[in-house]
């Protein structure tokens, strides 16, 4: 069921399972090389951002969490309100992202917001910028906006269904 929810494939794929809940004013958008693979029996809740995810079964994303491209959400996982699970990061089954946390890494690390040098340590690694803007890192603004704007372009013709 879907309340008000935006799926978008842009140029990718969405896939969702059955008596999933995708709740009002939450995004999930499929990619190219990161589609969303939503599980059976999920729940997204209110504002949830989901780009390039896979969620497994069974799985609780609440209000505002946020999913970035290439991460994988295990089987039963919950990523509580406005919890993060960074790029390319690998949540076990099961596990919980409690509010406002980060989970990052493969397989994650959960840890407070506060801990910054530590989710860094380990984010640098993960190639934030080429995952989700396919650039190095340290690309100046200007080439990644005239990117971004091009592929946001390509959509300036599309009419909601």
């Amino acid at each position: 069921m879907l309340f008000g929810a935006v799926l978008t494939a842009e140029d990718g794929t969405v896939r969702v399972g059955a008596r999933c809940v995708v709740m009002e004013n939450a995004l999930v958008r499929g990619r190219a090389g990161h589609p969303a693979e939503i599980g059976d029996d999920v729940l997204i809740g209110p504002q949830a951002h989901v780009n390039g995810a896979a969620i497994e079964d069974g799985c609780f994303i609440a209000t505002g969490a946020a999913l970035f491209p290439g991460c994988r959400v295990g089987a039963g996982a919950e990523v509580r309100i406005h919890g993060v699970v960074h790029v390319n990061t690998r949540l076990e089954a099961g596990a919980v992202v409690p509010i406002g946390w980060i989970a990052v890494g493969d397989p994650a690390t959960i840890l407070r917001p506060d801990r910054h040098d530590d989710i860094w340590a380990i984010q640098r690694e993960l190639d934030f910028p080429g995952t989700v803007y396919g650039v190095d890192r340290g690309t100046d603004a200007t080439t990644l906006m005239r990117r971004q704007s091009d592929w946001y372009g390509a959509h300036r013709d599309d009419r909601p269904l």
